[in-house]
């Protein structure tokens, strides 16, 4: 198929190219996301490829219909930016790579909860202009410790599971508890409430939708235990920023690690170095010292780009010979 691949980065060009070496299909890169502004650039393909920050509303999905696309083939898990009504009112379908490699984003939820909990960030600063004082950089072992993971999918079994090699207690919520995992990975099912309030540590893990959506709220940070570690490597929607920033100035958190945001689209994976930081909430957030923001990297693994690439190609090959689309999306 001829593809049109959004948003590329040299990164995702290197990866898809190497894994199109079998699948064979015809690949156009283009840097910009798609969105309105850039949907013309589509031109003559049947696919196009976009990642979590692209843009496909329903006026660009009606762009994409009449310049002959039938399939988006993202390559990420998350599809809240594709308009799928509109999607299938045009008879375009949707694939998605619903699993990478979630030991990536798991092993890097816990490089965030290190780095926060021994200043690690902090260290490696003053360490760097010659400080080697250890004042303000005390931090806490985790063993014994409570963990709380939100979402018990791929990527929240992997946290429970090297929580568990750390010597942690781990408690779970889903909507769909599950007593074999619960046996097998150690851990105990509980309410959202009994995470609040028991948890030292708090990792998300959950699909963001309108009920997810600001989960982490004014409300439920006040109800969380008192000095606990919010880490975010999920989506950044989860999380009402103003009312982290409250919880940050009232110091009722010990420390934050976010690799997603909630106004990210823009900002992460850009270089603003030259042109300048214009989110005023992340700007704030970025000034607390307990504080530690990645850029959406979490995924960013030799193997989940492999295995992400491979995925994505193989979604628009079984859509091209006309098989069953595992990883579509529908309504």
């Amino acid at each position: 198929m001829r593809i049109a691949v959004f948003d590329a980065k040299n990164y995702d060009r290197q990866a898809l190219e190497a894994a199109n070496q079998n699948h064979h299909h015809q690949l156009q890169f283009f840097e910009p996301r798609l969105s309105l502004d850039t949907v013309g650039l589509v031109q003559g393909v049947a696919a196009v490829c976009p990642f979590v920050n692209d843009r496909l509303d329903a006026a660009v999905v009606a762009k994409l219909a009449a310049a002959g696309v039938k399939l988006v083939t993202l390559r990420c898990a998350g599809y809240n930016g594709v308009d799928l009504a509109a999607c299938r009112q045009h008879g375009i379908a949707v694939t998605r790579v619903p699993a990478y490699s979630p030991h990536a984003v798991a092993e890097h939820a816990f490089a965030l909860l290190l780095a926060v909990v021994r200043r690690i960030h902090k260290s490696y600063t003053r360490v760097r202009e010659m400080d080697f004082s250890l004042d303000g950089l005390v931090g806490f072992d985790l063993h014994g410790k409570t963990m709380g993971v939100l979402g018990a999918g791929r990527i929240g079994r992997a946290t429970m599971s090297i929580a568990r090699g750390f010597g942690m207690r781990v408690l779970a919520y889903d909507l769909y508890p599950n007593a074999e995992l619960a046996a097998s990975l150690g851990c105990e099912f509980v309410s959202l409430e009994e995470i609040w309030r028991q948890a030292d540590v708090i990792s998300l893990h959950l699909p963001l939708t309108a009920e997810s959506r600001h989960l982490i709220n004014r409300d439920t940070l006040g109800r969380m235990k008192p000095g606990a570690v919010l880490i975010n490597t999920s989506r950044g929607g989860l999380v009402d920023t103003a009312a982290l920033l409250e919880a940050l100035k009232a110091g009722r958190l010990s420390g934050v690690g976010l690799d997603v945001y909630e106004m990210e689209e823009g900002v992460f994976f850009e270089n603003l170095s030259e042109s300048g930081l214009q989110d005023d909430q992340l700007a704030r957030l970025l000034t607390f010292p307990n504080v530690l923001v990645t850029s959406h990297q979490g995924f960013l693994t030799r193997e989940a780009l492999m295995n992400i690439a491979d995925t994505t190609l193989g979604n628009a090959g079984a859509f091209e010979r006309g098989e069953a689309l595992v990883n579509a999306i529908s309504v």
